[in-house]
């Protein structure tokens, strides 16, 4: 049976692909600071605290795993917004050399629309003062994440979700992969989740960065 480690596994994008990996019979390694607050129990279910930018906590994490889902997220304070992170890029290097070095390939690793060579293509919402202002700082630090996994060597996906939100799975979204098609859009966290557990065997978008929307 697969195994997959998804980091970030406590909210967010993390906990649905968790939830998804689940229903599809997969072995998960659910990976947080503190995975207490993780409302499943199930035997294919393993849970590990620890921390993304410890080698040691990651090397751990990574025993008999197949794939790995990188789901980071930051809260945005005025610490953040001010001073910005380097939890994307430390992590992302982090975890890029301990799967070399256990010989992992696949990596598919979640950053947004706004990030890389997407930035620019999302419309007036990305273009308004709430992005440069708040989000700037934390797309930069998401930019270096991107030029790593793509450095990695790895069978690496990147994949960057519109605007999220909380709705269920509707399995109805758009994958994007021309740059000519990016542009702005919402989509569900549990669609993100869905998406990305079927990249785990699918190589479909092996060294592409699809946005998904709605």
């Amino acid at each position: 049976m697969t195994k997959v480690l998804v980091i970030g596994a406590s909210r967010g994008i993390g906990l649905e692909t968790v939830k998804a990996l689940l229903a599809k019979n997969y072995e998960v390694c659910a990976f947080a600071r503190s995975t207490a607050t993780i409302p499943l129990d199930d035997k294919r279910l393993e849970k590990v605290d620890g921390d993304a930018l410890d080698r040691r906590d990651i090397d751990r994490a990574l025993e008999g795993v197949d794939a790995v889902i990188q789901s980071l997220g930051v809260s945005f304070g005025p610490q953040t917004v001010l001073k910005g992170t380097t939890l994307f890029s430390t992590s992302s290097r982090v975890l890029v050399d301990a799967m070399r070095t256990k010989g992992i390939k696949r990596l598919i690793a979640v950053t947004g629309l706004g990030a890389g060579d997407s930035r620019g293509h999302g419309g007036l919402l990305y273009s308004a003062p709430l992005f440069p202002l708040m989000l700037k700082r934390v797309y930069d630090d998401k930019d270096v994440e991107e030029q790593i996994v793509r450095a990695s060597g790895l069978d690496w996906s990147i994949v960057r979700p519109g605007l999220l939100t909380s709705g269920a799975t509707r399995g109805r979204y758009q994958v994007l992969t021309d740059p000519k098609s990016w542009r702005a859009g919402s989509i569900s966290r549990c669609d993100v989740g869905e998406f990305l557990t079927r990249q785990v065997k699918e190589r479909t978008y092996i060294g592409q960065t699809p946005v998904l929307i709605d």
